[in-house]
């Protein structure tokens, strides 16, 4: 049987923890759990190791059955709220398991189509302390755009990250030309939505929605971290705005016209 993961993690690995210690404190099985929430074996087993997430309604009956006080539904409240330390590897899993991925950023070009001469330069400006690393890190995620089945990856991005010379001018210019070459690829969109668009939600910050077995899962970004949305109807939130966001972006051959305009201007 796997084990949970370290409680001292995160709320939602916490919650896994209480998860299998209060069942096995009980004497129950995981058939057992399972027939009480009326999902699969296997549901149990992935609750317990934290690759799915109790809802409010398994939350709710497992504090009635258990008589816990409230402790799930309370954890869960906290977990939704809280940074989770494993942001990255949470997210380079879910990248790796998305059958579809969208994206859109407002500041900087995606981590999926940076080139490493442009991420380099954005963790130098960044401080981090183990550059070369990072970096290491950052290309190893590019491999799910590689793979014989490679996700569906839809991009919109705002106008103001294809101008911004990061890097330098010949650098930001091998940018756009990836940039450009990956969008080209069958299973790859890149929009841009333009500024004469004016305001429009993704002002509000950059988001991704990735399509995974189970459903929807979002992640809000943020400095130095971000916020994983695993539930289903705030994922969807995020992935209907994606889509109010693309109403007001160019078509693709347009994106790819603009963005060979810019690398012009910066010969």
């Amino acid at each position: 049987m796997n084990e949970p993961p370290d409680p001292r993690t995160s709320m939602w690995a916490w919650m896994a923890y209480a998860l299998r210690w209060g069942r096995m404190e009980r004497g129950l099985t995981g058939d057992t759990v399972a027939k009480s929430l009326n999902v699969a074996r296997s549901t149990i087993s992935r609750l317990e190791t934290g690759e799915a997430k109790l809802n409010d309604r398994q939350a709710a009956h497992l504090d009635k059955e258990w008589r816990t006080g409230g402790f799930f539904g309370i954890a869960l409240w906290f977990a939704r709220l809280g940074y989770d330390p494993n942001w990255l590897k949470n997210l380079a899993d879910f990248e790796k398991r998305a059958s579809m991925i969208y994206n859109y950023d407002g500041q900087l070009v995606p981590a999926l189509l940076q080139t490493p001469d442009y991420a380099r330069a954005l963790l130098l400006a960044g401080r981090n302390k183990d550059v070369e690393g990072d970096l290491a890190k950052r290309m190893a995620r590019k491999a799910v755009l590689e793979k014989p089945d490679p996700p569906e990856l839809s991009v919109l991005l705002s106008e103001s990250v294809l101008d911004i010379p990061v890097g330098g001018r010949a650098v930001m210019r091998a940018q756009l030309a990836h940039l450009l070459a990956m969008s080209e690829r069958s299973n790859i969109a890149v929009r841009i939505v333009p500024r004469e668009a004016g305001a429009h939600e993704g002002l509000d910050g950059p988001f991704k929605v990735f399509t995974v077995k189970e459903g929807d899962v979002a992640f809000v970004e943020a400095p130095n971290g971000g916020r994983l949305v695993p539930e289903v109807s705030e994922a969807r939130e995020f992935r209907t705005r994606f889509d109010r966001i693309g109403h007001v972006a160019l078509p693709v051959h347009s994106s790819r016209r603009l963005i060979r305009s810019l690398m012009e201007g910066m010969e």
